[in-house]
């Protein structure tokens, strides 16, 4: 790299870790004025607050944030290059616009690998601290502890369901577990309760009625309690909101793997957000470039018009994002498709304004 790259590449990195630090402590700023009533309710000093909540908010809000930090940035650094007529100076001495972009693209690589390997591990570990402290002393208005009518695939020929199981107590009504042998019913297990014993680590059946059915007929048998290991435990049953956000990478996949063996719901929402952590990356590069094309041309109105410009592109990104989201989960889009859809869409628009921008 030349001299002028590193101007443009440190200007860029600067610029962009000045956006991180306003915006986060604004996002903060205004996080604490929505809880405070929350925070005073369960007594909590500020101490506590900052170790067990905002350790984990703040790489939350962070990575939630990056690709608009950074198109934010590289249109407000290079607007500014523009205005002042920098710009303009570089390509007239001989610098090509495609050789300009150079110090760019290897900043928003730089940026994209840094979110990509925050994504797989140190994002969902911090997760874990604000999901856990919301969920504790954060009272959410759908938040319930209860669900309803859950089924599930426990093995390769058995299934079983509950009609009603209690997160909080660890019990649950009308379960029944059914094995088959080909297309057939072979055996069929049904329970008036379930709860969970804790010492044993095991599920505690009562009320029993059992049907084996063969060549011969069927054989009925009853049983007061008995004590079960089946391959799920009461974190299993609970449908966590939070999941998916405090997983790691590797920990989603067998994730959705497990789940996709139990033939559970709610499979391609975690889908999405395993190919998003690796699409949201390229959109920091597509979102610099974007933002490169842009604000490299100097007109009148300088930043703001830029910074409009800007804003407006996000809020269609943010969009086409949302309703891909929303076409995969409720819909029949294929996840992966989902996920990437946006990129493949400004990544033609990327192409579009390249092409017209002035060389």
């Amino acid at each position: 790299m030349k001299k002028i790259d590193w101007y443009i590449f440190k200007d860029f990195i600067f610029t962009f870790i000045y956006c991180i630090v306003l915006f986060t402590a604004i996002s903060v700023v205004v996080d604490i004025s929505e809880k405070t009533d929350d925070f005073a309710k369960a007594n909590l000093s500020a101490k506590y607050v900052i170790i067990h909540y905002y350790v984990g908010f703040v790489p939350f809000i962070v990575s939630f944030l990056f690709p608009l930090f950074t198109f934010i940035s590289v249109i407000f650094f290079t607007s500014r290059l523009a205005n002042r007529s920098e710009i303009i100076a570089m390509l007239a001495s001989g610098t090509s616009f495609n050789r300009l972009l150079k110090p760019y693209i290897l900043g928003g690589i730089v940026l994209a690998l840094l979110l990509w390997a925050g994504n797989r591990s140190f994002v969902p570990r911090a997760n874990e601290i604000r999901t856990a402290f919301e969920l504790k002393y954060i009272p959410s208005p759908g938040q319930h502890n209860s669900s309803n009518n859950i089924y599930m695939r426990i093995d390769s020929v058995s299934y079983c369901g509950i009609r009603y199981y209690d997160t909080t107590s660890k019990s649950g009504g009308g379960f029944f577990m059914d094995r088959l042998n080909g297309e057939k019913v072979a055996y069929n297990l049904r329970a008036n309760s379930i709860d969970w014993d804790a010492v044993q680590k095991k599920w505690k059946l009562t009320g029993i009625i059992e049907r084996t059915v063969n060549d011969l007929g069927e054989e009925i048998r009853e049983d007061t309690v008995r004590r079960m290991d089946f391959n799920f435990t009461p974190e299993d049953l609970k449908r966590d909101e939070y999941v998916k956000s405090r997983l790691t990478t590797p920990e989603l996949r067998n994730m959705i793997r497990m789940e996709k063996l139990r033939g559970a719901e709610g499979i391609k929402d975690l889908e999405v957000e395993l190919y998003r952590r690796d699409a949201t990356p390229v959109t920091v590069i597509i979102l610099t470039l974007i933002g490169a094309v842009l604000a490299s041309r100097k007109i009148r109105g300088g930043s703001g018009i830029h910074l409009a410009a800007g804003f407006a592109i996000a809020a269609l990104f943010i969009l086409f994002d949302r309703f891909s989201t929303i076409f995969s989960v409720k819909g029949s889009l294929p996840p992966v498709i989902a996920a990437w859809l946006p990129n493949v869409i400004f990544g033609m628009l990327t192409w579009y304004l390249y092409k017209k921008a002035p060389k």
